[in-house]
């Protein structure tokens, strides 16, 4: 790729990123992009090229690891291969930390970045062992939550005949409500065109799925080229390996910029942004209809859900996704606000404390 003949524009960078550049305290700092993520090693482009650089002491201090910690797709100020600064982001694709989930959540600490600064995020899962529409359903409302827009793309349909992959189509989109569902196989360049205008010159896609799913071998394909390392899908579990280690941004031929990323386990939430209403729509209008407005859906007379599941108008299993996310996005609102309860309580104690030696001359 050659970085030499792109602008910041050919990156993504408008109006709303300058602004950020002119309300920011380092707005003489040059404007650059991340482009890769390596173990506390960035590699960011400023207009003249790609290359290395550090995190400043500062920006450390005041960030550590959380949610300001300058991620793939961040627009940052660099001053002699420092990166001093991270803009302002239009959205952030974030997750709770691996091994977070169900556990107690501080108030400001576990949060993991996947991506920042995305138009489009594609939810990539295999037509092999892989293929999981409630996990589906957990992948939609993690990407919801964090304020970005999802596209589900089936991969591998070479594995089975048109009938079976319709079957398996339609099932998905059942439960993706007014969200984009593509099928494809990257393996033999399969529907590939289909996904081609989400990426646009100056759009970033950013890609998350499980390990296997195909995610690597589809940002081959749309690079034209090996771009990325990938392996063959165990066949005795049905589990990938984790080739991608990294989080790169990834500009196409076409212009468009993907982030691949490394397989994701354990899907843990992060953010509340109303999520589970959007991918459950159909939930939350049949609540809408029961007797008591405060219906738990579980044994009060006058559920329009329960009815529902009795019918067979609503999935059993869909509505009990449901009701974990809910308990999950609950749980994580008590931690965060018990834990910023204690701090706010600590911080006080400080200040009674300093103000008490004060007043003795200490």
């Amino acid at each position: 790729m050659n970085w030499h003949a792109m602008t910041l524009e050919d990156m993504g960078w408008n109006d709303f990123f300058a602004k950020g550049l002119e309300e920011s305290a380092n707005r003489t700092h040059r404007p650059a992009r991340v482009t890769g993520v390596r173990r506390g090693v960035f590699f960011v482009f400023d207009g003249s090229g790609e290359y290395q650089a550090t995190v400043s002491g500062r920006l450390l201090h005041h960030c550590g690891v959380g949610s300001l910690h300058p991620a793939a797709g961040d627009w940052v100020t660099v001053r002699e291969s420092t990166v001093t600064g991270v803009l302002r982001r239009r959205n952030a694709l974030s997750r709770g930390a691996s091994g977070s989930r169900g556990k107690q959540v501080s108030a400001s600490a576990e949060e993991q970045v996947i991506a920042a600064n995305v138009d489009t995020v594609f939810i990539v899962t295999g037509l092999d062992r892989d293929y999981n529409v409630r996990r589906i359903e957990r992948y939609l409302a993690l990407v919801c939550n964090c304020g970005c827009s999802p596209v589900v793309l089936l991969n591998k349909a070479d594995l089975h005949p048109d009938i079976e992959v319709r079957r398996l189509v339609e099932k998905v989109e059942s439960a993706a409500f007014g969200v984009p569902v593509h099928v494809l196989s990257a393996r033999d360049s399969l529907g590939l065109e289909a996904i081609e205008s989400y990426l646009a010159p100056g759009k970033t896609v950013a890609l998350i799925g499980s390990s296997g799913a195909g995610k690597s071998t589809l940002v081959n394909r749309m690079a034209g080229e090996a771009r990325q390392t990938t392996n063959a899908v165990s066949e005795s579990d049905g589990k990938g390996v984790h080739t991608t280690t990294s989080r790169d941004l990834i500009r196409l031929p076409g212009g468009g910029l993907i982030i691949d990323n490394p397989g994701i386990r354990e899907i843990a939430f992060w953010n509340d942004d109303g999520g589970i209403d959007s991918v459950f729509p159909d939930i939350e209008a049949l609540a809408s209809g029961c007797r008591f407005t405060d219906c738990s859906h579980l044994n009060e007379p006058g559920c329009m859900v329960r009815e529902a599941i009795r019918s067979g108008r609503l999935p059993s299993q869909r509505f009990e996704n449901y009701l974990k996310m809910r308990r999950e996005l609950h749980y994580l609102s008590e931690r965060r606000h018990k834990s910023a309860s204690r701090v706010e309580k600590e911080r006080w104690r400080e200040i009674a404390l300093k103000t008490k030696k004060c007043k003795n001359g200490t």
